[in-house]
């Protein structure tokens, strides 16, 4: 498996990660402009943001929970080369399932909605654990 091909559903969660935080920032300086937010409370971190604000500062926050742990599985698959198209199909849904995710977050924000998207990226994520492991566990021993 090429490096690019295993590279490219990581690269894609960091975008959806940057893609929030600057989304987020945006959302707070607007709402920090608009007096919607008294800068001293933000600064102690007692800020009362709008829901909008919380919401897409809860989705980013949310790409910190459980991605590290498909950035670090990618990384593994790809240093120990135990990565095959069905790892890097996983790892694609991965990012699919995060995306849907923070769709949701942002949007309604309906936990019917975005707590299934949550479990099938953990699924998917526990299932490359189980691939690189059992790859590693059944790969000939160097001599």
């Amino acid at each position: 498996m090429s490096h690019a091909t295993l590279l490219a559903p990581v690269f894609a969660q960091v975008v959806l990660t940057f893609f929030l935080l600057f989304w987020m920032g945006r959302e707070r300086y607007a709402a920090v402009f608009r007096k919607e937010v008294d800068v001293e409370d933000v600064v102690y971190g007692d800020g009362k943001w709008p829901k909008k604000t919380r919401q897409v500062a809860a989705s980013f926050h949310n790409q910190l929970e459980m991605p590290p742990l498909f950035y670090l599985v990618s990384v593994l698959a790809l240093v120990t080369e135990a990565a095959g198209p069905v790892f890097v199909a996983l790892a694609w849904a991965f990012v699919i399932s995060r995306i849907g995710h923070a769709a949701v977050h942002v949007t309604s924000n309906d936990v019917k909605l975005r707590g299934p998207a949550y479990i099938v990226g953990i699924f998917i994520l526990m299932a490359m654990w189980v691939i690189l492991a059992y790859g590693l566990v059944t790969a000939p021993a160097a001599a």
